[in-house]
């Protein structure tokens, strides 16, 4: 009795078990010994019987009604048991017999005896796996009692629906159909399952559909489950996948933006896999693509204006109507203006004037350029900056060989370090001038094709080659410089501002030697002789070893007496 009471108390019905008990050890009184119980004393009826009984009165302001079960016993059952019926005397019910009370009144119950006969007409009706129908009438821990003509019988909230259903409240009061999967008749427990006939009927409707279902097919569908990429449609027994990209030739960013939950929508069925039970949906297939007829629309070299609706680090994609976009890359965005990211130029949302650059049917790609809507400022350089044309600019950046002077935004020159000065042989651009100063220049050359302009500086002053140069020296001059600088050939000597000359190895001993260091070093005085004075390649030769000065004599005759002893040394440095 206590484990009936607990398993009663769990699916939370009527306290039953007792009855079942005493019923099944006991027996229910046959319909042709009810109207001989009447005339029983009633100490002969058995307790947990079914009775027949009369309605003696009806008290409706204490809401009891007396009957009389026959043997000179009478108990009193509570209006609400008979429901909507309000009972007449001498109306003769079915009431369950409990015993007698301390006060020998009978303990009876029409509610216990409806529900009883309830049970036994079902529990004969039906049996497992039987399509039962009912409605369901509360929710309680674990699922749902549904009402099957007259039983409370258990769905539990997993055998409710296909997909697990978040609110199982959803269906209270409504009528559903559902399959007996178990039926405890010790514990009068019925337990059915919503889920199983309906997965019953989607697998006829699976059978039917993939036998019939063809691609190319338009189908009406329900939207079942939304994801990022894309949405499942209930074609009836089976979900196609409608993909994200198959949804609208258009731009989209997320599936619910096109349908919703429940919705019916027709599709193009594209692909079917009856084996995997897969099919392929579309929506956009049931319109003609925008890609037809595309080079008629766009052709090579038309201007239209278009739409930004996205922007990469390469570019920026335009919309030239639904479903067709070209790519603006970022080197096709501004003739002149160094651009680090599309950012600088659009956003999202702006209405640009484009032209179609090419395009490619197959991989519908277009390229599209926004400079070329507007003239090539190129186009107009050698008109504005005609060779001879001195110019102002603004050191914008430096090389090993040359500076890059902007000229105005977008159009820069090259100054090249040969450029730079008539004299001065100028192994790095910084020796002469750094980022950001202003510098007048005149124009060399204009190349538009090649987007190039060549500038110089050593230009805007006389060449002193042609004229003072040769004038000022001659061979066999004999000079006073300084070392600037030693390389493996030779040594530099400054001989005035901006003017040097070539003292080459040969020139600084009368015998071999492995480094011109072994003779002077940078920053050291000495006495040269002009041997050279070449104007076409614009420089000067010197000599050391015969220029005839006591101080030169005096280093080489230290050299000479160091190499003799094998501990040459680095020339002792003449004072200036």
């Amino acid at each position: 009795m206590a484990l009936a009471s607990r398993r009663i108390k769990q699916f939370e019905i009527d306290p039953l078990e007792l009855e079942r008990q005493i019923q099944s050890s006991m027996g229910l009184l046959s319909t042709g010994d009810l109207h001989t119980a009447l005339t029983t004393s009633v100490r002969d009826i058995r307790p947990g019987s079914i009775v027949q009984a009369s309605v003696d009165s009806v008290d409706e302001r204490t809401g009891m009604v007396v009957m009389d079960i026959g043997g000179k016993s009478e108990g009193s059952i509570a209006l609400a048991e008979f429901g909507e019926l309000l009972p007449k005397p001498g109306e003769t019910y079915e009431v369950f017999y409990d015993g007698l009370d301390e006060h020998d009144t009978a303990q009876i119950s029409k509610r216990r005896a409806d529900r009883l006969r309830a049970w036994e007409r079902v529990s004969t009706k039906y049996h497992e796996g039987d399509e039962i129908q009912g409605v369901v009438q509360r929710k309680i821990k674990g699922g749902l009692l549904v009402d099957v003509e007259g039983v409370n019988v258990f769905l539990p909230a997993s055998q409710v629906n296909l997909r697990r259903t978040h609110d199982i409240s959803d269906f209270l009061g409504e009528p559903i159909r559902a399959r007996i999967i178990k039926i405890d008749a010790e514990r009068m427990n019925i337990v059915i399952s919503r889920r199983k006939l309906l997965e019953e009927e989607r697998q006829k409707q699976k059978e039917i559909l993939l036998s019939d279902i063809k691609e190319g097919q338009n189908r009406v569908g329900t939207v079942k489950n939304i994801a990022d990429f894309g949405v499942f449609v209930d074609l009836g027994g089976i979900d196609g996948l409608l993909h994200i990209t198959d949804m609208t030739w258009g731009r989209i960013n997320h599936p619910s933006e096109m349908v919703q939950i429940d919705q019916q929508i027709e599709v193009r069925v594209l692909r079917v896999d009856s084996e995997r039970e897969r099919i392929a949906l579309g929506l956009k297939q049931k319109q003609a693509s925008p890609w037809e007829g595309i080079d008629a629309r766009y052709p090579v070299n038309s201007r239209h204006v278009g739409e930004v609706v996205n922007i990469m680090s390469y570019g920026a994609f335009v919309k030239l109507e639904d479903g067709v976009e070209g790519l603006v890359h970022i080197s096709e965005m501004s003739w002149t203006r160094r651009i680090n990211h599309p950012s600088e130029l659009v956003k999202t949302g702006d209405k640009v004037e484009v032209v179609v650059l090419e395009y490619n049917k197959e991989k519908q790609e277009i390229s599209l350029g926004m400079k070329q809507a507007e003239t090539n400022p190129w186009e107009l350089v050698e008109q504005h900056y005609p060779v001879g044309t001195v110019i102002e600019g603004t050191v914008r950046n430096l090389t090993s060989y040359g500076a890059f002077i902007e000229i105005e935004e977008g159009i820069d020159g090259l100054l090249h370090v040969t450029d730079m000065s008539w004299t001065k042989k100028v192994t790095h651009p910084s020796e002469m001038v750094k980022k950001g100063d202003k510098l007048r220049c005149v124009v060399l050359s204009v190349d538009t094709g090649k987007k190039r302009i060549a500038l110089g500086l050593k230009q805007l002053s006389q060449d002193p080659w042609m004229d003072t140069i040769p004038a000022n020296y001659h061979v066999g001059d004999l000079l006073t410089g300084h070392v600037t600088k030693i390389t493996n050939f030779g040594a530099f000597v400054k001989l005035e501002d901006e003017l040097e000359g070539l003292l080459h190895v040969s020139e600084l001993s009368d015998h071999k030697i492995s480094s011109p260091e072994e003779i002077v070093k940078p920053g050291q005085k000495i006495e040269v002789r002009v041997i050279r004075v070449d104007t076409d390649e614009r420089k000067i030769g010197l000599s050391f070893v015969h220029a005839d000065f006591e101080e030169n004599k005096a280093i080489l005759a230290e050299h000479a007496r160091r190499q003799a002893e094998g501990t040459a040394a680095p020339a002792p440095e003449t004072p200036a």
